[in-house]
């Protein structure tokens, strides 16, 4: 199964990467400008998403000389999924609604139960990859078992890309 159209919003990636350097200073205080330096985030724009964080109790934060932020909960205990819900609401949606909500008629009847399924196989991933995880660089197995398919380091998109990509594939093989 192949989704060409999953897109992350820089919110989303500046959130996540955010996210991950809390992560690994574990229970000390990390400054906004610190995290925007290391990860190169637009400062006022990691001001606002760390705000969301906090507001959302993923992040705890103090003012002052030794203050900064720090997750709320254990790097084991935050999904990639919890930080991206916070930016941008549900994984999926269709037209501002969740997959199960759309009714299609017609010849188009079914379709819901693909938005559905597509969802459940991208919170596959985001639901059971934690930030400490990754800041381990130790993704569960299945993980690292789709990122091991040549396939899935190969964009499908353009259609005859794709396919000239498979033919050079199996002509090298």
């Amino acid at each position: 199964m192949y989704i060409e159209a999953v897109k992350l919003s820089a919110k989303v990636d500046y959130a996540v990467r955010a996210a991950l350097e809390l992560a690994a200073a574990g229970d000390e205080p990390v400054k906004s400008e610190h995290i925007a330096r290391a990860q190169d985030i637009p400062p006022r724009f990691l001001e606002n998403i760390l705000m969301e964080m906090r507001q959302a109790g993923l992040l705890h934060s103090q003012r002052g000389a030794d203050g900064g932020y720090w997750l709320a909960r254990p790097a084991s205990d935050i999904t990639v999924a919890d930080v991206m819900r916070v930016e941008a609401g549900n994984l999926a949606d269709i037209h501002g609604e969740r997959p199960e909500a759309v009714r299609y008629g017609g010849n188009a009847e079914c379709l819901r139960d693909v938005w559905v399924a597509a969802r459940t196989v991208y919170r596959s991933v985001l639901e059971h990859v934690t930030l400490a995880d990754i800041v381990a660089g130790e993704l569960p197995q299945e993980i690292c078992e789709l990122t091991s398919r040549p396939d899935t380091w190969r964009s499908h998109w353009p259609p005859a890309a794709a396919a000239e990509a498979a033919a050079a594939e199996a002509e090298a093989s």
